[in-house]
């Protein structure tokens, strides 16, 4: 695995009808929504990795700031960078901007898992249901 601090992933998207604050449920307006702001940090961060065959990754924490609303039809950018490498644990810092600047940040922690134990694991907690 080649992971080294500083390395960056980047993702994008166009505030539509369906990534809106009122389609999503965490508002009225018809803006880009925090909770897709979220996904797209997230994203971005994934997109910066190149894991081995049989590994992956899943956020455990995101600290975000959204400080600005973007309209129907705007582009939006996410970019993180690997600030912080501990074993599997994994921290970014967050970027989103649109095409007038800057509209949110964060910090973002993911852990490298191993795939097949993680979904056996995760299928445990069916049994506690």
């Amino acid at each position: 695995m080649d992971l080294n601090v500083g390395r960056k992933g980047q993702a994008q998207t166009t505030v539509t009808a369906s990534n809106t604050a009122k389609a999503m449920g965490s508002g009225q307006l018809e803006v880009f929504a925090t909770p897709a702001m979220v996904a797209l940090m997230e994203q971005a961060a994934v997109n910066s990795l190149a894991l081995p065959v049989g590994q992956s990754s899943v956020g455990t924490s995101l600290t975000i700031k959204h400080s600005a609303a973007t309209p129907l039809g705007a582009n939006v950018f996410a970019t993180a960078e690997l600030v912080e490498i501990d074993r599997r644990r994994l921290v970014f810092s967050v970027e989103v901007c649109d095409e007038a600047g800057q509209i949110g940040l964060g910090m973002h922690e993911r852990f490298i898992i191993d795939i097949e134990p993680f979904l056996a694991k995760t299928q445990t907690r069916k049994q506690g249901m």
